[in-house]
């Protein structure tokens, strides 16, 4: 099982990121870890609403002119790298 998923949401107000952890404990460290992108304006932890999801989900949101694709790139980079050091520790 992979340590986590990451989803585009394109809303009408504000495109987001939505993080799915398999591990739901760590969602307050990953949220902490992510904090250090300047272009991210805002973490939240929310619930999950769906079928054959978490319970919960980190749901990032950007500044404003910041290309999301890219970003997503950059968070998903991020992460691999915290799991594999994680893991390693």
């Amino acid at each position: 099982m992979l340590p986590f998923r990451s989803e585009i949401r394109n809303s009408p107000t504000q495109p987001t990121i939505k993080i799915f952890l398999s591990d739901e404990s760590l969602d307050g460290r990953i949220k902490k870890h992510l904090e250090h992108f300047n272009e991210i304006e805002m973490i939240e932890i929310r619930e999950s609403i769906g079928q054959n999801r978490v319970g919960e989900n980190i749901t990032v949101f950007l500044k404003e002119n910041i290309d999301i694709n890219k970003m997503k790139q950059s968070i998903d980079s991020s992460l691999w790298w915290y799991f594999e050091e994680d893991m390693v520790d």
